[in-house]
């Protein structure tokens, strides 16, 4: 009897995951007809590569009339944030933002390139700017007796080592970066809310690492409309020519083994102590 329930069980468990996997073949996953894409830029950003596919995805795809972005970012390394800017700018359908509890520095640059902006009145947003951090930790080395040498290729190699302070030299040369950056900010900002009509003067006034609320930077004319996600997606409805009440696609979340087995996300973690080293940021500093 025990033997012939154990066969029973297992008929059972093989029918289930049969079942699972047709069910998986046959459930689209996504919803059929036309229909918006959302896709969701969450926390600092150090990569783009997860977000460009995404992009790549939904504007080959027809049935999408229109893209979401919901942003709720500080911000990040440079070159993710404009690869990411630049692939937005590329799209031919309609681009709506929906900014969270913050869009800042980066966060914000990657907004620009949306048609429509909508924030929350409280939302925190603006920090327009660049920063580079240079840790310095040659009073402490000099106190436990750790001492190096150094041979470099040119006067400039060794800049920004955490032993040393800068030299009066090494910091206009810092800076001199840090400028063209911030005027590529800018420059983004001007292209991508040219329906507005921002002046450069206008972006430059407020473009000095400041932090604002969703409803100041509407006065400011950095963002379009106060709203949230929903009326985002339902804006983002309406100018792809959607009737009634939008589906929307998403990517579907996909949890690393580590992240599973102990419930955090160890490799986004790494990322981020690898690359929070000396880089360039469009990031809010806190």
């Amino acid at each position: 009897m025990e033997r012939k329930t154990k066969k029973t069980i297992g008929i059972l468990i093989v029918l289930l995951v049969i079942i699972i996997v047709i069910a998986n073949l046959i459930i689209p996953d996504e919803p059929i007809g036309d229909k918006l894409a959302l896709i969701e830029i969450n926390g600092p950003i150090y990569s783009s590569s997860g977000v460009i596919e995404e992009i790549h995805r939904y504007k080959e795809n027809d049935s999408v009339k229109a893209i979401v972005i919901r942003i709720d970012s500080p911000g990040g390394i440079v070159g993710p944030v404009q690869e990411i800017y630049s692939e937005l700018m590329k799209v031919q359908k309609s681009i709506v933002v929906s900014i969270g509890s913050t869009a800042a520095s980066g966060g914000y640059y990657i907004a620009c390139a949306a048609d429509h902006i909508f924030a929350n009145p409280g939302t925190l947003t603006g920090s327009i700017g660049v920063i580079m951090n240079f840790p310095k930790i040659g009073e402490l080395s000099k106190k436990i007796g750790i001492d190096r040498e150094v041979i470099k290729s040119g006067n400039y190699k060794d800049s920004g080592s955490m032993y040393r302070s800068l030299t009066p030299e090494e910091r206009e040369l810092f800076q001199g970066t840090v400028d063209d950056v911030y005027n590529q900010f800018v420059e983004a900002i001007l292209a991508g809310r040219k329906h507005v009509k921002l002046t450069r003067k206008m972006v430059e006034d407020v473009a000095d690492g400041r932090i604002m609320s969703g409803r100041q930077a509407l006065e400011k004319k950095l963002v379009d409309e106060l709203g949230n996600l929903d009326d985002a997606i339902e804006y983002a409805g309406k100018v792809g020519g959607i009737e009634g009440k939008p589906k929307v696609v998403k990517k579907k979340a996909r949890k690393s083994l580590m992240e599973r087995l102990i419930g955090v996300d160890v490799e986004n973690k790494v990322e981020r102590i690898l690359k929070d080293q000396v880089s360039l940021k469009y990031e809010l500093f806190y």
